[in-house]
């Protein structure tokens, strides 16, 4: 499989598992040195179980936001294991689209599996 659909078909189920809040499908496509610079206030969220308790916390807010990443492109190196993913994010509460924006996100193939190092996100709406 291309570089290209694993970390299309990665990111899907990233988005499945947000929607469905299930951590436990989250934990395999991090690695456990991942960073996430968050769009708005950039608050950085460092390591996969700071990022997993961040979800949690999430998932278990009253009206709770839903993420949804769509990659636009993705380009894979050809010298190292990783690649760059660039696109567009909205989070949507009960159907209602309350922020978007862009986001890039390095990937890098390990053990056969691709797992997310970093990701930077940009509110724009």
């Amino acid at each position: 499989m291309s570089a290209d659909l694993a970390i299309r078909t990665r990111r899907a189920a990233f988005n499945r598992a947000l929607a469905e809040a299930n951590l436990a499908a989250i934990g395999p496509l991090l690695a456990a040195d991942v960073i996430l610079i968050t769009g708005t206030d950039s608050a950085v969220i460092s390591g996969r179980k700071a990022q997993l308790a961040a979800w949690k916390r999430e998932f278990a807010a009253p009206s709770r936001t839903i993420y949804t990443r769509t990659p636009d492109t993705v380009v894979a190196s050809s010298v190292e294991p990783i690649a760059l993913e660039h696109g567009h994010w909205q989070g949507a509460v009960a159907g209602t689209v309350v922020a978007s924006g862009a986001y890039s996100a390095k990937w890098r193939a390990t053990a056969g599996a691709w797992v997310l190092e970093a990701e930077i996100y940009l509110t724009l709406a």
